[in-house]
């Protein structure tokens, strides 16, 4: 068959238009596929350093590594390993009578495929025992101790004397050890929850 200089131009073309379309297609397929990690997902982490309660404040930043893999769909978000920043939302010394230690934290950034994303998480506390028990034991206990040795030594009225004097020597020794930081141990795994949830770019999986 004898084909025409418009044959030749339309066939050339087509197979242009062809060779385009599987190029499109191949970019296309290539082309990575974004994942949303739902709200309330878990991401469980261990603790890089430790973070205390009368060392830290509210503002500082830590990082931590993810110990388990976050999957959507069957789809890895964010590999075991990756290393996560997280930031330290309130951290309240203990006081040597009263004021409970307060140190709480929450994740912030995380790296992944050479982009990071911004998170919003819930927090987790830990807080200090109460000093009321404690204290309540160190000065009565002083007290009656004090009241105790004025009565021997001098019958009913060294008593009324004696438990003021071991009130507050009792009070010293409360104040002295009173004092009940708490901690997060470097290597601490803990369990935080996204606040709202975040979009991935890149192939992940």
């Amino acid at each position: 068959m004898h084909l025409t200089k418009r044959s030749y131009l339309l066939v050339g073309a087509a197979v242009l238009l062809a060779v385009a379309m599987g190029y499109g297609a191949t970019v296309y397929a290539a082309r990575p596929v974004s994942i949303t990690i739902p709200e309330r997902t878990p991401i469980h982490v261990a603790l890089d350093q430790t973070l205390a309660s009368n060392k830290n404040k509210a503002g500082d930043h830590f990082q931590a590594t993810v110990t388990e893999p976050v999957v959507v769909d069957g789809q890895t978000a964010i590999a075991k390993g990756t290393h996560i920043e997280g930031l330290v939302v309130d951290a309240r010394k203990s006081g040597r009578l009263k004021g409970k230690a307060d140190l709480r934290l929450a994740l912030r950034d995380v790296q992944v495929n050479g982009q990071t994303y911004h998170l919003r998480t819930t927090s987790v506390a830990r807080v200090g025992a109460g000093h009321k028990k404690r204290n309540f034991l160190w000065i009565g206990g002083g007290a009656g101790g004090g009241a105790l040795i004025g009565a021997l030594a001098a019958g009913g009225e060294g008593a009324l004397i004696g438990g003021p004097v071991g009130a507050g020597a009792g009070t010293a020794v409360a104040f002295l050890t009173g004092k009940k930081d708490v901690k997060y141990p470097a290597e601490t795994h803990l369990t935080f929850r996204l606040a709202e949830p975040v979009t991935l770019n890149g192939n992940n999986g």
